[in-house]
């Protein structure tokens, strides 16, 4: 963006693979994220890619605590530094990741606001939300399953962003990576009471089956939680991991499956 201070030259580090999805966004030039998905990795079988290794970096999925080692050595070869995890509790919890050590912290989201500190959750299903403020000050990544969405977690996320940054901090972009989509994600009616206790306006993003049943939109149920909190440049979430299992694992379709990895950091500036 012009205007905006010259980046510092960041030293050489492994290029991404091309399956992996890099945002089309406005943040400011200082802003780094991307998405992995399931090719990349060394991992085999259902948290494979096909012929190829996969890049689960979930422990606990039941993949050998080998191969998650090996794909988050690959993941962090990409990175400045290596991600600051969060143990997920489909909440509400927002930790600074600056405060993050060796082990992961219990909370769905995470804000920075030092360089070459990485935020990162990890999906296979829920919707992954990346947020960085237009001033380069702070940025955010935050896990929004239903739960977490019913339980306001993108809406604490900003609010965190605007309590770290303080009065310096610029609009709001925010980045859907793929998640289960609105064709494929199936709930029960427990579902929508939940969402509409948070966000009035849910029931529009539910469609009603002919089981009783309803498909839910997470990336539009999403949209409604960042527009509660003035964000309303939102990008991406077109991604379907349930029907693109090529490209994504997915919990709903196979239960024995990988995470994905988004992250998002800030380069230092000159």
């Amino acid at each position: 963006m012009s205007g905006l201070p010259s980046r510092a030259a960041e030293p050489a580090r492994a290029p991404l693979p091309p399956e992996w999805i890099v945002p089309d966004w406005p943040a400011p030039t200082t802003v780094r994220a991307f998405v992995t998905t399931r090719s990349g990795g060394v991992s085999r079988g259902p948290w494979g890619a096909g012929a190829l290794g996969g890049m689960n970096v979930g422990f606990g999925s039941g993949d050998s605590a080998e191969s998650v080692a090996r794909n988050r050595a690959l993941l962090a070869a990409r990175l400045p530094a290596p991600p600051r995890w969060l143990a997920l509790q489909h909440g509400a919890g927002v930790v600074a990741a600056e405060e993050i050590g060796s082990e992961p912290a219990v909370a769905d989201a995470s804000t920075a606001i030092t360089p070459e500190i990485v935020c990162c959750v990890t999906v296979a299903d829920c919707l992954p939300v990346l947020l960085a403020d237009r001033s380069g000050v702070v940025v955010a990544a935050a896990h929004a399953g239903w739960r977490g969405l019913a339980a306001g977690v993108l809406q604490a996320t900003v609010q965190a962003m605007h309590e770290r940054a303080r009065a310096s901090i610029g609009p709001i972009d925010a980045f859907l990576g793929p998640s289960i989509g609105p064709a494929a994600f199936e709930v029960g009616e427990e579902v929508l009471h939940a969402m509409l206790r948070t966000l009035p306006q849910a029931d529009c993003a539910f469609a009603v089956l002919p089981n009783g049943k309803f498909l839910a939109d997470l990336p539009a149920l999403a949209r409604q939680a960042l527009a509660q909190v003035g964000v309303l440049s939102v990008f991406g979430g077109s991604w379907c991991t349930m029907t693109e299992p090529e490209r994504f694992f997915s919990f709903r379709r196979d239960r024995i499956t990988g995470r994905h990895a988004a992250l998002i950091w800030l380069q230092p500036l000159v």
